[in-house]
């Protein structure tokens, strides 16, 4: 159990570092322009901001879809433990 929740941990750390560096490679030849943007969860409700409507509106739809699937998460196994 434990090793599984590290493991994620760790591939978290990796990939938003693995992020910031492609991010920061291909801003280079954009002359300085950067869209991007953050989701904060406080629970069920997403609060998001973006530099462009864009941008927003993604971070949006990808907030939505990862409440759905920690929401579904969340209720398989009490469905399946009331069996």
């Amino acid at each position: 159990m434990w090793d599984a929740g590290l493991f994620l941990v760790v591939a978290g750390f990796i990939l938003a570092f693995v992020a910031v560096i492609l991010l920061a490679i291909r801003s280079r030849g954009t002359g300085g322009q950067t869209r991007g943007g953050g989701v904060l969860l406080i629970g069920p409700i997403p609060i998001v901001f973006g530099s462009d409507r864009e941008s927003a509106r993604t971070l949006m739809i990808l907030a939505i879809v990862l409440i759905v699937i920690v929401l579904a998460f969340m209720i398989i196994p009490t469905i399946l433990i009331n069996r």
